[in-house]
Formats: C-alpha cells, sequence, structure tokens
C-alpha cells in the first residue's frame, strides 16, 4: 500500500451552499465563537465541550487538525458559507483505515446555524468526497441513539442502521451509551 502522506487529493471542496476545507492557522476565532454560543447543545454528546473553552486552546487544536490532515491521519474539516464565509460547522473523516479505506464521519454545528440543512448538506458533500476523492468503500457515522438531531442526517442521507452497540461508550456525562453504526458501502 501507498504511504497516506502521498495521496493526493483536493484540501476543499464545495456544495450547493458550503465551502468545506480543511483547517487552517487563523481559524480559531470563528470556530471559538461558534463553539462558545453551542455549548450548551454540545454538552451532552461532545466530551470537548465540558471543559473551559479558550481562544489560544481553539486555535492550537485547529493547528494541530491541520498538520494531521497534511498528514493524512486525520481529515477534519470545516464548514462555511459559500457566499458570505460565516463559519458553520465542523466536521471531518476520522477513524481511518486507509488499507480497506473507510473513514467516520463526526459532526457539530453552531447552533445559530442549525434547523437550515447545513449540516445534512455538509454530510452529503463529505460522503461524496470520501467515496470520490479517497475511494472508500465504507463510510460510517456513529452517534449517541439519544441524539436525534445527529442520528436524522444519517437516516435523511440514507445511511444504513447496522446496528446499535449496548454500553459501547462512556458519554460526556461519564455514564455509559449506547452507540448507534449507519454505514454506506461501495456498491
Amino acid at each position: 500500500m501507498t504511504n497516506p502522506i502521498l495521496k493526493e487529493f483536493p484540501s476543499e471542496f464545495t456544495t450547493d451552499r458550503l465551502l468545506i476545507r480543511m483547517p487552517m492557522p487563523g481559524d480559531g476565532p470563528a470556530v471559538y465563537e461558534a463553539v462558545v454560543a453551542s455549548l450548551e447543545e454540545l454538552k451532552p454528546w461532545l466530551p470537548f465541550a465540558r471543559f473551559e473553552q479558550t481562544l489560544d486552546g481553539v486555535e492550537t487544536n485547529l493547528r494541530e487538525s491541520h498538520m494531521k490532515f497534511l498528514k493524512r491521519e486525520d481529515l477534519r474539516l470545516l464548514v462555511f458559507d459559500k457566499e458570505t464565509g460565516e463559519f458553520i460547522a465542523s466536521s471531518g473523516l476520522h477513524r481511518i483505515n486507509w488499507d480497506v479505506p473507510k473513514f467516520e464521519i463526526g459532526y457539530w454545528i453552531d447552533t445559530r446555524q442549525s434547523g437550515k440543512g447545513y449540516m445534512t448538506e455538509a454530510v452529503e458533500g463529505i460522503t461524496r468526497f470520501a467515496f470520490e476523492e479517497l475511494a472508500a468503500n465504507r463510510v460510517e457515522i456513529r452517534c449517541d441513539p439519544k441524539n436525534v438531531k445527529s442520528r436524522a442526517v444519517a437516516e435523511r442521507l440514507g445511511y444504513t442502521l447496522e446496528g446499535v452497540l449496548r454500553n459501547d461508550d462512556r458519554g460526556a456525562d461519564g455514564e455509559l451509551r449506547d452507540t448507534c453504526v449507519f454505514s454506506k458501502v461501495r456498491e
């Protein structure tokens, strides 16, 4: 297998309304503002939301994500309004296995942008990117069964619920939780 770091593919792409790209140095302020505005909605699902957020911490995280993208270790993607350049969401292709290849899509949206169809559009674009640009044979979405908004994205996009892994993980609150595993596979 070719070393993944040598894989060539675009670092950005678009959908009808969105620009989706790898994180860049300087993205911290926009992402930080979105995280702070969305903390209450994110806390039940994402462990990072339970910790104090700082601008420097978010910028550092984004710069680390930029390096991981270049090294092909993790492909975090930021979602922006194509017309205005406003930050909308964070997503990406994680838990990468280049031998298959397979990926897991994770995502969260700025609460102020929720309910406009952006997350569904972004995940649809990222799914297409995985299959067309990265030659994916499998793409997964994993979420807590109680996270109805996250589940709805997978269901709207025709992902197949393969099963629910019982007591699979600890939630952001430290309690045991189940995990829904949705997938799309290359036919």
